[in-house]
């Protein structure tokens, strides 16, 4: 079984190509234009050990806003498309990630059913790096869900660094969605009493 998804989406303000592997090996290519984001992308493919390319032209001369939804929209929707009719899956999944002082908490159900929880330290800086809005890490993962359909609580109790908060958030997310994603050996069907996710 292939558990490949791939997405390409295009407006007016970007052109987006996604393509995720649930079985690989963490094999990252991703170029948005967003350093950081770029960054973030990579932490969720090579912890999750997702196969992951994303490649996006963006209207970066307004700013790094469309770009980061419209790729996060599209991880989503390849994300979901990966899973199939979810037979087999583990369904939900949760992983406690530090990074130095700062601690995140992902609990995930890949319930069909978008629905976000999210909470970091706050006063963070607003910026990290010279296009990365730290109001993003929400919305990236608001759009994520959206379009993966899953359930997705993220917790960040404490730390000070904005560079370490919301890395430690993309590696537990990677870690969480993997374990999530997994086939059950025992499960031979759907993992729900409704008999469909």
């Amino acid at each position: 079984m292939t558990r490949v998804g791939r997405v390409e989406r295009t407006t007016k303000e970007t052109s987006v190509v996604v393509e995720i592997n649930l079985d690989g090996t963490g094999k990252v290519d991703v170029a948005t234009g967003v350093g950081f984001f770029d960054h973030m992308l990579d932490q969720l493919g090579r912890h999750g050990l997702f196969d992951l390319t994303a490649k996006t032209d963006g209207d970066l001369h307004i700013d790094s806003h469309h770009t980061i939804e419209d790729t996060s929209l599209a991880l989503g929707a390849a994300f979901r498309q990966a899973l199939g009719d979810k037979r087999g899956i583990v369904r939900f999944a949760n992983a406690s990630v530090p990074l130095d002082e700062s601690l995140a908490q992902v609990t995930v159900d890949l319930s069909g059913r978008p629905y976000l929880v999210h909470s970091e330290p706050e006063n963070m800086a607003p910026m990290i790096g010279p296009d990365y809005d730290t109001t993003m890490t929400r919305h990236i993962l608001e759009s994520f869900v959206a379009q993966a359909q899953i359930a997705l609580h993220v917790h960040v109790p404490y730390g000070r660094n904005a560079h370490h908060i919301v890395e430690c958030q993309f590696k537990a997310l990677a870690r969480a969605l993997r374990y999530a994603s997994e086939i059950d050996p025992r499960q031979t069907g759907i993992p729900s009493t409704k008999g469909a996710l």
